[in-house]
């Protein structure tokens, strides 16, 4: 009885000392893997608000919403061992806000609105770029929608940026991640920034509103007769 305890107890330790080496590789794979801490948490916003453009008469956009449809699913992470603090949505949305809001064409809600803005974020983050730089993209397709016709117009938009990386520092000190860090918020700052300007510079969103506001706008009396005259002439 004893001798078997003893044999029992033999068994149970070398099938402990199989599993050890087991779990210890599934912790360090765990351990691999990105966690956010501050050190590694980058905060992505506009240098400055992008001016839109002039339109013919004076128009109010309200942002109604802002999607995620770029299919990361872990969308505050960018890059390698790089997060973001808000999520991309959060920060595409005050960007379209602070721009409307300081050229003072932010309206109060949707029903005070000419046009509506809905931003589908298809891309925010790093990129595969040549070794030594570092790509930064942020791409958009956002739908202009009139609150009167309630017709509508996808623009796209599109902002990139690349860094030089610093080649001189060692590839396994910490100043090569801060490096990396800190070049792929300067990165990301100017790909939203180019992406905004795209959107509010482009003629895309200038023909989307130019449209809209001729089919809207009233016939005059003298051009309907000289159609008339036109017509009967013919």
């Amino acid at each position: 009885m004893k001798q078997r305890l003893f044999m029992t107890g033999v068994a149970a330790a070398l099938v402990y000392l199989m599993l050890v080496p087991i779990a210890s590789a599934g912790e360090k794979k765990k351990k691999g893997e990105f966690v956010q801490t501050p050190e590694n948490t980058i905060r992505v916003e506009l240098v400055q608000p992008v001016k839109p453009q002039t339109f013919l008469r004076p128009i109010k956009f309200w942002v109604s919403d802002v999607v995620d449809r770029s299919g990361n699913p872990q969308p505050l992470l960018v890059g390698p061992d790089v997060f973001l603090d808000r999520e991309p949505t959060v920060i595409v949305r005050q960007a379209l806000e602070d721009s409307c809001k300081a050229a003072d064409i932010l309206a109060a809600d949707s029903t005070s609105a000419d046009y509506s803005l809905r931003a589908f974020v298809f891309s925010f983050g790093l990129a595969p770029s040549a070794e030594g730089e570092l790509f930064a993209k942020v791409e958009l397709n956002v739908v202009v929608k009139n609150q009167r016709s309630g017709k509508s117009h996808t623009v796209t938009a599109l902002g990139t940026s690349i860094m030089e990386l610093d080649n001189q520092t060692d590839e396994s000190s910490n100043l090569k991640k801060e490096d990396f860090r800190r070049k792929a918020n300067q990165g990301l700052d100017e790909a939203l920034q180019d992406a905004l300007r795209n959107l509010l510079h482009g003629t895309k969103l200038r023909e989307a509103v130019t449209l809209e506001s001729d089919l809207l706008r009233p016939v005059k009396a003298g051009r309907s007769l000289a159609c008339l005259r036109f017509t009967s002439g013919s």
